[in-house]
C-alpha cells in the first residue's frame, strides 16, 4: 500500500513530502520510480503484514529488503533516516507486524521528531534502525488492538503506530494503520451495514481518540494504511444481482454455505457464488470500468467520521484483492468482493494544509502504484500534494511545537 504526499512551500525552498505505504514484497523498481518521479525531500513507507503470513519463516527477508533500501543508489541523496520494523512476532500481546520508514533528503536542512517520552522535538540527524521491542523507542507510539475488539480471531496483528515530525515551521503526525479485515463473505453479507463495519468503527474511534487526546498537543494528523474498509456487502450484492434469484446451499448443521445467484431467464446462468472465503461474480469488468466509481456509494465506512476525518476524491480502482499471480496485475481474485481498503485520511487542520495553486495543474494526485502490475493482493496508493511553511500552525506563541528550531 502507497501513501505519497507531497510538501512545498511558495517561496524558493521547495519541501515535497512523500508518505507511501508500501509491502516489502513491492519491486524496488516501482518504490524507485515513485520517488524518482516525484523527488520528495521527505519519504514515508507504511508497511504492514511485515514478513507476510508466514512471518516466523520470512522476517529475515525484512532486514535485508531494509538493508537493500537503505544502500541503494536511488535513494543516495536521503542522508538520514528513520526505520521502525516491528519484528516480535514472539509478543503475541505487542505484535503488530506494521513497519513505518522515513527517509530524509539532503536538500530538506531543518528537520525534527517528537520524542513522546521527553515530550521535545530533537534533530533528526544519521540512520536509525529499530525492531523488536517497540514499545520502548521513544520516538513511537505503538499500539495493538485489545483481543476482544475482534474476538473472532484468535491472535490478531491489527494496530497503529504514530510519529511526530516538524519541519519548514509546521508539524504534523503520521499514522500507520491496519484494521479489521472481513472473516466471512457470508456474515458481511447477513446484514447492512455489516458486523464487521462496526468492529472497524470501533477500532478507529479509538485511534483518533488516542492521538488527540490531552496527553500531547493536537497538531494536523495524515492516517493512511489498510483500514480493510469494504462495501457494504448486501447493497452491492442486492445491485449486482437486481434480477437474479438467490439459492441457499447448507451444511449437514443448516448451517449457510454457499449462496448461488442465478439469472431468471437465460438458461438460468450463474452470476455470482458466494462462499466465506469466495466471492466469484461473472463480470469484474464492472469493478474496473470508471474506476469502479458506480460502487462508490456502497462505500459509507467513512462518512461516520465525515467530521473528523477526509479524503480526496477517489478516482482509482479498489485496491484489493489482486491476483498474486505475476501475469495478472489487473485481475482480481475471487475471494472477496473488491473494495478501496488501502486509504489516506486526514484530519482537517491537515486538509487546510494542501495547497492547489491556481497555475500548476494535478497539484493535488489521489492514485495508485502499478495498476497493470502485480503487486501482491493490496495495489499501492499514494497522496501528492503541496502545502506552504508553517502551514497548519495556528498560533506560533501557544503551539511552539510546530516551530522548526
Amino acid at each position: 500500500h502507497v501513501t505519497q504526499g507531497e510538501i512545498a512551500s511558495r517561496n524558493e525552498t521547495q519541501l515535497f513530502v512523500l508518505f507511501a505505504l508500501f509491502s516489502p514484497v513491492l519491486f524496488f523498481c516501482l518504490v524507485f520510480q515513485t520517488v524518482q518521479s516525484h523527488k520528495p525531500h521527505f519519504l514515508a513507507l507504511h508497511c504492514q503484514e511485515v514478513g507476510g503470513k508466514n512471518f516466523e519463516e520470512s522476517m529475515s527477508h525484512v532486514d535485508n529488503f531494509v538493508k537493500e533500501l537503505l544502500s541503494s543508489d536511488a535513494l543516495k541523496e536521503y542522508s538520514r533516516a528513520r526505520v521502525y520494523l516491528d519484528e516480535n512476532y514472539r509478543s503475541q500481546e505487542h505484535f503488530t507486524a506494521l513497519g513505518s520508514l522515513y527517509f530524509i533528503h539532503d536538500s530538506l536542512k531543518n528537520i525534527q521528531q517528537f520524542d513522546f517520552k521527553a515530550k521535545k522535538f530533537r534533530k533528526v540527524v544519521g540512520k536509525e534502525t529499530c525492531s523488536e521491542t517497540l514499545e520502548s523507542t521513544p520516538t513511537l507510539e505503538k499500539a495493538k488492538f485489545p483481543q476482544d475488539y475482534f474476538p473472532e480471531c484468535k491472535w490478531s496483528r491489527k494496530g497503529f503506530i504514530r510519529t511526530r515530525w516538524a519541519m519548514a515551521d509546521c508539524a504534523f503526525d503520521l499514522v500507520n494503520i491496519h484494521l479489521f479485515h472481513d472473516a466471512s463473505n457470508l456474515v458481511a453479507w447477513e446484514k447492512s451495514p455489516s458486523e464487521y463495519s462496526g468492529t472497524r468503527q470501533k477500532a478507529l474511534a479509538y485511534v483518533l481518540d488516542r492521538i488527540t487526546d490531552q496527553r500531547y498537543e493536537k497538531l494536523p494528523f495524515f492516517v493512511f494504511g489498510d483500514f480493510n474498509f469494504r462495501l457494504d456487502s448486501k447493497k452491492v450484492i442486492e445491485k449486482l444481482c437486481s434480477d437474479a434469484t438467490m439459492q441457499t446451499i447448507r451444511t449437514d448443521n443448516n448451517e449457510i454455505h454457499k449462496l448461488v445467484f442465478q439469472e431468471t431467464d437465460n438458461d438460468r446462468k450463474v452470476i455470482l457464488q458466494i462462499e466465506k472465503k469466495l466471492f466469484n461474480y461473472v463480470n469484474q469488468e464492472v469493478f474496473r470500468e470508471d474506476n469502479g466509481t458506480s460502487l462508490l456509494e456502497f462505500d459509507k465506512e467513512l462518512s461516520v467520521f465525515k467530521e473528523r476525518l477526509h479524503e480526496q476524491e477517489i478516482g482509482f480502482p479498489p485496491s484489493y484483492p489482486y491476483s498474486e499471480d505475476s501475469s495478472q496485475g489487473k485481475q482480481y481474485m475471487n475471494t472477496r468482493c473488491p473494495a478501496w481498503c488501502d486509504r489516506i485520511l486526514m484530519s482537517p487542520s491537515a486538509r487546510d494544509m494542501l495547497l492547489k495553486p491556481e497555475n500548476e495543474e494535478k497539484s493535488i494526485v489521489y492514485d495508485n502504484i502499478g495498476p497493470n502490475v502485480c503487486m501482491g493482493d493490496h495495489k499501492p496508493v499514494f497522496l501528492s500534494f503541496r502545502i506552504t511553511a508553517g502551514a497548519g500552525k495556528p498560533n506560533a506563541n501557544k503551539h511552539k511545537c510546530c516551530v522548526v528550531q
